[in-house]
């Protein structure tokens, strides 16, 4: 696709630059561009692959991909779950039950979706492939940056330079672009590591054939499941304590590796567990200190600026309110750069440090021992599900302010 000259820039440029293809790139290309702004999506894949599993999409979410044109591709193939069932994972006992679906829908406006992560990319990707204001360039790897003048250079792996009015970098936990000017540091292993798989919905054992979310919680450790590409898959993830890390986010596992930290499970779930034929693995990370989110003409966007960790399934919702906080940003600002970014980085830094925060406090409840996790169980147990879920109007209630 080709960039059409644009009012704020020369012919040739765009009027941002954005690195990474992911769900916080798209994303922001598309809520760009319902805004007017020319894009370039650059990529450092040669090509979009099919990595990842599951993904849930709260309200907050889904209301933002109906608004970006996504929701339209997307819808096909997510499944909204009607409930969210809590068990223990020593004896399979549940625990609570919280209501999704209908109930969530009516009271926010929004579905709640959960699909496989490559049909959300899919769906990202064909909205934006049907914009003419957005350039998708794969196989273009940013190294340096820096901004000339009233412009911000890119220079590539292959030395190419690349110029826009500003230069939006969503390239993931590990971004290379997250540096001194942001006050950015290393990424920092949590201490737990993720494995995850997908299989057919008819492997999946009859007492578990539910349209729901299901979520086991246990010593260290905490396993999720849900219907993903319509109902025919479902997606698993087993969060651990690991004292192995690594850098790769789709490392192979070996089933044997799951099964030895599973002794302990209940029977149905280790059962559940035995079905697939390989994991990936992967290591949570996390920053010490938060980032500045802007300097001058250049923003971080998504895990590049706050990784969420998955224990509040937001870490992708945080992405897609980070883009279309930014496009508001620059409409109220076209002619200043610098004011819309900053604009953005206020505007956003107090709601994904909560997010954050709460997501955290989700993990080590998860993960409790001893007499606090029966404590935790018994409140579960006796919490009417309704106050439970309202509990969650700040997060799922989450509307863009005009």
């Amino acid at each position: 696709m080709t960039t059409p000259t644009s009012p704020l820039v020369s012919v040739g440029s765009a009027n941002v630059l954005i690195a990474g293809g992911g769900i916080g790139g798209l994303a922001t290309a598309l809520a760009l561009a319902k805004r007017g702004f020319a894009s370039e999506v650059l990529e450092r894949r040669p090509a979009f692959g099919e990595d990842g599993a599951g993904i849930q999409i709260g309200p907050n979410g889904t209301r933002i991909l109906e608004a970006l044109g996504a929701a339209e591709f997307l819808r096909p193939h997510a499944t909204t779950p009607d409930g969210l069932r809590i068990r223990d994972a020593s004896s399979a006992r549940v625990l609570a039950t919280f209501p999704l679906g209908s109930w969530l829908a009516e009271r926010h406006g929004a579905p709640y979706w959960a699909a496989h992560r490559r049909d959300l990319h899919s769906a990202l990707l064909a909205a934006a492939e049907r914009e003419p204001l957005i350039r998708i360039r794969t196989g273009v790897e940013v190294g340096a940056v820096h901004e000339q003048g009233r412009h911000v250079v890119a220079g590539t792996a292959t030395g190419e330079s690349l110029e826009g009015d500003a230069l939006v970098a969503a390239d993931g936990v590990w971004s290379r672009l997250r540096g001194r000017a942001f006050d950015g540091d290393t990424p920092d292993y949590t201490g737990k590591s993720a494995v995850r798989a997908v299989i057919a919905a008819y492997d999946v054992p009859p007492a578990l054939q539910a349209n729901k979310v299901q979520l086991w919680l246990g010593r260290k450790v905490h396993v999720v499941h849900y219907p993903v590409s319509a109902g025919r898959e479902v997606a698993l993830v087993a969060i651990f304590d690991d004292e192995h890390v690594t850098s790769d986010w789709s490392a192979p596992c070996d089933p044997a590796w799951v099964d030895a930290r599973t002794a302990a499970f209940a029977p149905l779930l280790r059962e559940l567990l035995a079905k697939p034929a390989q994991w990936r693995h992967w290591s949570l990370m996390g920053l010490k200190h938060a980032p500045r989110l802007a300097h001058g003409r250049i923003a971080l966007l998504g895990d590049a600026a706050h990784p969420i960790l998955p224990f509040l399934a937001q870490g992708g919702v945080m992405a897609l309110e980070d883009a279309v906080v930014l496009a508001r940003a620059f409409s109220n600002e076209p002619a200043h750069p610098e004011r819309a970014l900053q604009a953005y980085a206020e505007a956003r830094a107090a709601r994904v440090g909560r997010v954050g925060a709460a997501s955290r406090k989700n993990g080590r409840i998860y993960h409790l021992a001893g007499p606090p996790a029966f404590a935790r169980n018994l409140a579960l147990r006796f919490v009417p599900a309704e106050t439970f879920m309202r509990g969650y109007d700040w997060l799922y209630g989450w509307t863009l302010p005009e």
